[in-house]
Parts: C-alpha cells; sequence; structure tokens
C-alpha cells in the first residue's frame, strides 16, 4: 500500500513535469548571436558562452540556477561548443533549452527517454499516455530544433534499450540529470533491469575517454537500503559508484556544488515532497513554506569516464 502512495505522489509530480513542459514549448529560444560583418561580407558567429545562453533563459528557468547550479554543473562535467551530448531522460526540457544552445551548430543533442515498457508501471501508464510516449522522438527532435533557434545543435533521440548502432561510439559526454531513481526502482523490485540497460547505453553511446557525468537526489549513507532503493526518489553514492563501475565506467571526481544539508529525509519521507514538486504539501501554504525553507533536494554530483 506505501509503494503504491509513492507511486501516486509520483504521478503527481510527473503530471505537473508534463504541464510544465506544455506552459513552456512555445517559449521563444534563445536569441542567435548576430554575426559580425566585415569588408568581405559576414564571418562566421562565434559560438555562445554558457554565461550568455543562460542569461538568455526564461525567468521561470532562471528562478531554479540557485538550485540546480547549471554552469557549474555543466563545466564540472566538461561539456563544451561542438561536442555530442546525451541527455537522459529530457523530461520538459529544462536542460535541453539550455544544452542545444550552447552546443551551437557544430554540436549535437540526442535525449534518451525511458524505455516504451516501462512507462505502463506508472499509474499513469494508461494506454493513452503509453500511445502519446511512443510518438515522443519526433516531438523531441521538432522542440528542441525549435528552442535552438536555427543555429543549435543537431538533434537526435532514442528510447533506453533501443538505442540505434550509429549513435554507438559517437558521444563526447552522457549527462543523466536525476535520472536513475525510477530506473533502479522498477529494477530493483524485480520488473526488468531497466538500471542496467540505461548504464549500458550509456557506456556504448560514449567515445573512448567520453564522459558520464550524473546529478542525483542522495539519500545519506545512515538511511536504510529500503528507503534508498529509488521509490523514495533517492539513491545512496555509494550504490551509484557501484553500478555506475559495474557497467565499465571508472570514477573520475564529486563535486559539492548540488548539495543541500538542509535536505534531511525521513524514511517515511519522499523527495517529491519538496520543490518544485511539492507533491505532499499540496495547496497548504504552511507545508508548502516548510519544504521552501529546505529547497530542491540533496544531489550528488559525480563524474565518470569509459576507459
Amino acid at each position: 500500500m506505501y509503494k503504491l502512495l509513492l507511486l501516486l505522489l509520483m504521478t503527481i509530480s510527473l503530471a505537473a513535469c508534463h504541464q510544465a513542459a506544455d506552459d513552456t514549448a512555445d517559449t521563444e529560444p534563445a536569441a542567435a548571436a548576430e554575426s559580425p560583418v566585415g569588408a568581405d561580407g559576414p564571418d562566421e558567429a562565434p559560438a555562445p558562452t554558457l554565461e550568455a545562453v543562460l542569461a538568455a533563459q526564461p525567468e521561470e528557468a532562471r528562478e531554479r540556477y540557485a538550485h540546480r547550479h547549471p554552469q557549474e554543473t555543466i563545466e564540472f562535467i566538461g561539456i563544451e561548443p561542438g561536442m555530442t551530448v546525451v541527455e537522459g531522460l529530457p523530461g520538459g526540457g529544462w536542460y535541453t533549452k539550455i544544452l542545444v544552445n550552447y552546443l551551437g551548430s557544430d554540436g549535437r543533442l540526442i535525449g534518451a527517454n525511458y524505455a516504451m515498457d516501462m512507462w505502463p508501471l506508472f499509474p499513469f501508464g494508461t494506454e493513452e499516455f503509453v500511445a502519446e510516449m511512443e510518438t515522443w522522438i519526433d516531438r523531441f527532435k521538432t522542440d528542441a530544433t525549435g528552442w535552438g533557434g536555427g543555429d543549435g545543435a543537431e538533434v537526435d533521440a532514442f528510447y533506453f534499450g533501443s538505442m540505434p548502432e550509429s549513435l554507438h561510439g559517437t558521444a563526447d559526454v552522457v549527462f543523466f540529470p536525476r535520472v536513475l531513481h525510477n530506473l533502479a526502482n522498477f529494477q530493483n523490485a524485480g520488473e526488468g533491469p531497466y538500471l542496467d540497460t540505461a548504464l549500458a547505453d550509456a557506456f556504448n553511446a560514449l567515445k573512448p575517454g567520453g564522459v558520464f557525468g550524473v546529478v542525483q537526489h542522495e539519500a545519506r549513507d545512515s538511511m536504510s537500503d529500503e528507503f534508498a532503493d529509488g521509490s523514495h526518489g533517492y539513491l545512496k553514492k555509494s550504490f551509484v559508484i557501484e553500478q555506475a563501475e559495474k557497467a565499465g565506467f571508472e570514477f573520475v571526481a564529486e563535486s559539492a556544488v548540488n548539495e543541500n544539508p538542509r535536505d534531511l529525509p525521513g524514511e517515511e519521507d519522499i523527495v517529491w515532497r519538496l520543490p518544485p514538486s511539492y507533491a505532499v504539501a499540496g495547496d497548504d501554504a504552511e507545508k508548502r513554506a516548510a519544504a521552501s525553507a529546505i529547497g530542491e533536494s540533496n544531489r550528488m554530483t559525480l563524474k565518470f569516464r569509459k576507459p
């Protein structure tokens, strides 16, 4: 019963994310830098700086920089213009809108979404919803290309477990921001090897020497393994490192940039109690204020490399 409650609360959170995607679908892309014109005509425009791309994002996105630290995170992982980057679970495109512009016209951004047979495991995974997700690749390509405003990265996409062989060994970076908990949850529940498959895709997508970057809601080591199985949204750092190394990655470094020492959940708490979901507080102003005082979740930020 408790697991069912958790999944229902996850439904509220993910439904809100889908609504956010609808609300921002028509957001104007970051303006392309004007090409300097010389005596012999226009020269090639310089690659946009990360600072400029971040400054051009909508106010609603910029309000979350204090919690998500996109500049520090991107710089720590080592993403640079012109690279090929795989972004796991793009959702409403919060990071996509940054990356597609920052990578520039010489870059390539590849979205990677949950496997189609994983979506029905969520309480909201109705036949209608699953049918909609079957069109996700085309919709992501169209949306992300539009967010690039004509000067953004080339866009592609795949579902975990169905990555085309043409993408093997092509990526400089694979970036998984808050992707692993649902994969781990359903794998730990015996529903399928979803985490193993996603990590294998990440490994296979990378060039030798390529970087695998992870940002993930982090459970304290003192929490029980049952709490940290993904069903509450949190995973232990030791578990994530172990699973990545099992997939073939070498651990390189970690950053404290996304840590939040105020996030101290109990064994019954879920990550979606916090902003931006407020799944437990609902419209209760007092509970929302308490969640806001904590802020977004405590997150590990890890860097791995493919040998």
